[in-house]
């Protein structure tokens, strides 16, 4: 009787057991289908100017769009003062820890404006002023799910909004992502044609090459396993890796570190790898852009000057067919 009923148990949790791996995988699949999902150009823009004005450098706009599923987006544009536009414009994707003046703040928009561009970011959800109401365990852990899914889609609105504008070249729209905005950025270029070259800033993809980073490992520890299975049921979907090859045939700079404790070298170059041509890599000596308090400007400085360089580059080709198209 005593082994009959431990069978019985065993059966009935064996059962258990397949119907939550059945439920698991179904409830993967249907979060994988619908993360992106949402995304709709003809919605209203719902633009709301904040405060516009001129600075030393250049002209100044605040102002908000409505981004992903409807929510209030904030964003800045700095635009050139002593030129009549249509400018080419650059879309910032900002870092995981940063907002949308991050790059004003330290002064390293100006480069890119000077240098005839318009310059445009906005705030991620979490981060500067759609930062969480609700503080919780759960409510962080879903949004933080998620933001993906609204930083590619939220990107994709701030291009409607620019599209609108007189003063924006339509056609010479490129993006610049760091860190967490290369992550995002790359996949959001994927999905949208009207970014016409991609500059990635010590971005990187593979779930797993992701989480070997020194700077992640200390901090998780002995819940790296834990956290592993976590990260690939939830982010998996999110991976840059499955998307970044759509960006072909349009040009992609690519920049790594080659001591990043952030950005494992292992993840950046499963990046690197699964991107196709055309592609320029650069690698740098040194840690993570930004993790020491001076952000080590002078790195900062050379390898945005490098990530210009490139947007000029194929910018003079953008405006040169251009100017063929116009006068055959």
């Amino acid at each position: 009787m005593i082994k009959k009923s431990v069978r019985r148990i065993a059966r009935v949790f064996a059962i258990i057991i397949a119907l939550s791996l059945v439920f698991l995988a179904g409830w993967k699949w249907h979060l994988d289908a619908t993360y992106f999902r949402g995304y709709d150009a003809t919605a209203p823009l719902n633009f709301q100017l904040v405060e516009e004005k001129d600075t030393p450098a250049y002209h100044w706009t605040k102002f908000s769009y409505a981004g992903f599923q409807g929510d209030q987006v904030p964003a800045v544009l700095a635009t050139p003062k002593d030129a009549p536009g249509p400018f080419s414009c650059v879309v910032f994707v900002h870092g995981i820890g940063n907002d949308k003046s991050f790059m004003a703040m330290h002064r390293l928009d100006e480069p890119f404006v000077k240098a005839g561009f318009a310059f445009v970011c906005f705030d991620q959800l979490m981060r500067g002023e759609r930062k969480l109401k609700t503080k919780s365990g759960w409510s962080e852990a879903e949004a933080f799910r998620v933001r993906a899914a609204h930083t590619v889609n939220d990107t994709r609105r701030l291009i409607d909004y620019l599209v609108t504008r007189p003063d924006i070249a339509t056609n010479r729209i490129y993006l610049v992502g760091a860190s967490y905005g290369a992550v995002t950025g790359s996949t959001a270029a994927a999905f949208d044609e009207r970014i016409r070259a991609v500059v990635l800033t010590y971005g990187g993809g593979n779930l797993r090459k992701l989480l070997t980073g020194d700077a992640l490992r200390n901090e998780i520890k002995l819940w790296s396993l834990p956290m592993a299975v976590v990260a690939w049921y939830f982010g998996s979907v999110a991976d840059p890796v499955s998307y970044i090859g759509q960006i072909s045939p349009r040009p992609i700079l690519l920049q790594n570190g080659k001591a990043d404790t952030v950005v494992a070298p292992a993840a950046a170059q499963a990046l690197q790898d699964a991107a196709r041509q055309p592609k320029t890599i650069l690698w740098y000596e040194g840690d993570h852009l930004g993790k020491t308090r001076d952000l080590d400007m002078p790195l900062t400085t050379r390898v945005l000057a490098d990530a210009l360089k490139f947007i000029q580059e194929v910018d003079a080709k953008a405006t040169a067919g251009t100017a063929t198209a116009k006068n055959p």
